[in-house]
């Protein structure tokens, strides 16, 4: 049998190996076998007396927990088993917390850290209590955000939201014996970043490689970078195809807005706080990337993401109050949704990667796609065949109009217009009847 999660071997007793209990108690707990190679051939020790004695009282003294130490004996040779029970609360070896993963001991540093303290002692990150701010010090325009959406979705009734804020906190779960949580100063702090670094949201646009072309910065609280940040997408960094329905002018973008909508909510939900890294989101021609530190629930793969799951927030109560405001959905439906916003706008469906510490969804607008080879041949894109259609509607509306008009109309370069419309009189599809100056279009 070879060395495991819960399997450990070793040739002969060290005290550093008090590292590899403290790893077993934090996880799962386990079992080292002393007199054993590294295949787990019995070959013996010499001093099992003496070891059955100092284990347990070195394990009780520097670690503070009990473990059973056992002697065995194998075709005559004897060999020490220590069996460990896994631990409810953290152990630490002289200030150090390890934790055993796989095979592998693992000294827990950083948001990792956080994390294991935060689970052993019952709590999540953002329900810890923060001294030093009270619900005065909150922002009432992010309660004014909060009550106007939670009456608009209808999770929350007329009566409800007329409570003051200190009740509608309580109400939320954000207050734990008369202490804010980390939570409400998140959700409803002005200025959050004051407590947790990183608390906010860099948006950039890219040119080829890492030409970074412009970009935006949104703070405050979590209610005001959600009201903001897809509204600053979409007026800022998206440029809408436009087309004609008749007179009726129609704007279509490269990407759902349902769809982005729902993957940066889910970065502000499930966001890893703690490693005090902002939510960043690269707008570049071809792809949109958001990007935000998380920590997995334990088992979870991307594959589990794409498949029907349970809803399992790493910040519940943030969740709580973004579900309460109407923002998000509690069945773990975000990815569902995400997934039929790209099929309803006809584009790829999203692409997530996990790295060690961050996930990254990756979602390709409209203009990347082709439509199929035409009856002469040619090979259009999405852009060309949606101005052809645009220019007919510009011109059935009034033929005596200039490209330099449509142009403007379109907001296209006028470059591009004499191009389009130079291959549209190439195809049969319009021609140019009279002068420049009393000349007018004409649709075959």
């Amino acid at each position: 049998m070879s060395e495991s999660q819960n399997i450990e071997w070793k040739e002969s007793w060290r005290d550093e190996y008090l590292k590899w209990i403290c790893g077993f108690a934090n996880a799962q707990g386990g079992r080292i076998y002393i007199g054993t190679d590294d295949r787990g051939t019995v070959i013996g020790v010499t001093d099992c007396k003496k070891l059955l004695e100092d284990i347990p009282n070195k394990v009780r003294d520097i670690l503070g927990i009990i473990v059973d130490v056992n002697l065995l004996i194998q075709d005559g040779k004897e060999y020490i088993e220590i069996c460990v029970n896994p631990s409810s609360y953290p152990v630490n070896f002289k200030g150090e917390y390890h934790y055993r993963s796989g095979s592998t001991k693992q000294l827990l540093r950083g948001s990792a850290l956080t994390e294991f303290l935060l689970s052993k002692t019952g709590y999540k990150w953002d329900a810890v209590p923060v001294d030093g701010v009270t619900v005065d010090d909150l922002d009432k325009e992010s309660f004014d955000i909060f009550r106007r959406e939670a009456l608009r979705s209808g999770r929350m009734a007329e009566e409800d939201l007329s409570m003051n804020n200190e009740q509608l906190l309580d109400s939320l779960g954000l207050i734990e014996n008369g202490k804010l949580k980390r939570a409400a100063i998140l959700l409803f702090h002005r200025n959050p970043e004051k407590w947790v670094t990183g608390a906010y949201i860099k948006i950039g646009y890219f040119g080829e490689g890492s030409d970074l072309r412009y970009q935006d910065e949104i703070h405050g609280s979590l209610f005001m970078q959600a009201d903001r940040v897809v509204e600053l997408i979409y007026l800022k960094y998206m440029r809408a195809i436009i087309s004609y329905d008749n007179v009726t002018r129609v704007e279509t973008y490269p990407l759902p807005k349902a769809a982005v909508r729902e993957v940066v909510y889910n970065a502000i939900i499930h966001s890893n706080y703690a490693a005090l890294i902002p939510i960043q989101i690269r707008i570049h021609e071809d792809a949109v990337y958001v990007s935000n530190d998380c920590i997995f629930p334990v088992g979870w793969t991307i594959e589990t993401l794409m498949e029907r799951h349970r809803s399992v927030p790493y910040n519940p109560n943030i969740a709580n109050g973004f579900f309460s405001a109407g923002y998000v959905e509690t069945w773990g439906r975000g990815i569902e949704k995400i997934c039929e916003a790209c099929k309803n706008h006809g584009i790829l469906m999203p692409e997530y990667t996990l790295h060690l510490e961050d996930i990254m969804v990756k979602l390709t607008p409209l203009t990347q796609f082709k439509v199929p080879k035409e009856s002469d041949g040619t090979l259009n894109g999405t852009l060309n065949v949606t101005l052809e259609r645009n220019i007919l509607s510009v011109i059935i509306e009034n033929p005596h109009v200039t490209q330099a008009q449509i142009a403007v109309i379109l907001e296209c370069s006028e470059r591009k217009v004499k191009r389009v419309m130079k291959e549209m009189i190439e195809k049969g599809i319009i021609e140019r009847v009279g002068g420049r100056k009393i000349g007018k279009w004409i649709k075959k």
